[in-house]
C-alpha cells in the first residue's frame, strides 16, 4: 500500500464521500483542512489546561456526545477517550469563518430539533432519543427540506470524528495496526447500522455496534 500523505488524503475523502458531487463544498473544505492539520494539532489537543476556542462549553459537550455515538467505547477507547471534541474545536478554529459558522448553525439546529421531538436539548435526551434523531439525519431517504441543515451537519460531524479518531495514537496503532503512518484505505466511516455505515475491511480490534 502506498502511504504518502497525498494518497492517504485522497483515499480518506473518497471513503467518506467528501468531494463527491452530492457533498456540500463547506463539508469538503472543512474535512480536508482537518485532515491536513491533524498531526500538527496534537500537542494543543493534549494540553492539560485545554479550553475550547471555537466552540462554546455547551457546544463542546454536544460534540463530545455526538462523537461518542459515532465511535463509542467498546474493548478499545471511543471518541470521547481520544479527545475527538478537541480535534473538532481545533479544526473549526483554523477553518474558514463561513464554514465554521455553518457547522455551529448545525449544532444549534440539532438542539432545536431535539427540543421539538423530545422536549430536551440533544445532550439531555436519552441515548435512544439521540440515536433516533441521528437515524433520521443519516437516512438517504430523508429529503425533507426542514431537515437539510441537520443532514449536512451530521455528514460534517461524522467526517470530523472519523478523521480525528483515526489520526489519534489509538486510532492509528490499536485500530489500524499502524506503525506511525496513517492508513485510511480500509476506513469506511461510521459502522453503526442505524447510521448507514459499514464495517471496516482492514483488521481492527474495535467493534462498533
Amino acid at each position: 500500500m502506498t502511504t504518502t500523505a497525498g494518497v492517504t488524503r485522497r483515499e480518506l475523502l473518497r471513503r467518506l464521500g467528501i468531494g463527491a458531487a452530492s457533498t456540500p463544498l463547506w463539508i469538503a473544505s472543512l474535512t480536508t483542512l482537518a485532515e491536513e492539520h491533524a498531526l500538527q494539532a496534537a500537542p494543543a489537543i493534549a494540553a492539560a489546561d485545554w479550553k475550547p476556542t471555537a466552540l462554546s462549553p455547551e457546544q463542546n459537550e454536544t460534540v463530545i456526545a455526538l462523537s461518542e455515538l459515532i465511535i463509542p467505547r467498546t474493548d478499545t477507547p471511543g471518541a470521547r477517550d481520544v479527545l475527538v471534541n478537541r480535534f473538532v474545536d481545533a479544526a473549526l478554529a483554523d477553518a474558514d469563518e463561513v464554514d465554521a459558522r455553518i457547522f455551529c448553525r448545525g449544532l444549534a439546529w440539532l438542539d432545536t430539533r431535539s427540543q421539538e421531538l423530545f422536549a430536551a436539548e440533544f445532550v439531555k435526551a436519552t441515548p435512544e432519543q439521540q440515536t433516533a434523531l441521528l437515524t433520521i439525519l443519516s437516512s438517504d431517504k430523508n429529503k425533507a427540506l426542514e431537515d437539510q441543515i441537520g443532514v449536512e451537519f451530521f455528514q460534517a460531524i461524522k467526517a470530523l470524528t472519523i478523521v480525528g479518531y483515526y489520526t489519534s495514537e489509538v486510532g492509528m496503532k490499536q485500530e489500524l495496526h499502524d506503525d506511525g503512518q496513517i492508513f485510511f484505505a480500509a476506513l469506511e466511516g461510521c459502522t453503526h447500522p442505524e447510521h448507514g455505515g459499514t464495517a471496516p475491511t482492514a483488521p481492527a480490534t474495535k467493534k462498533k455496534s
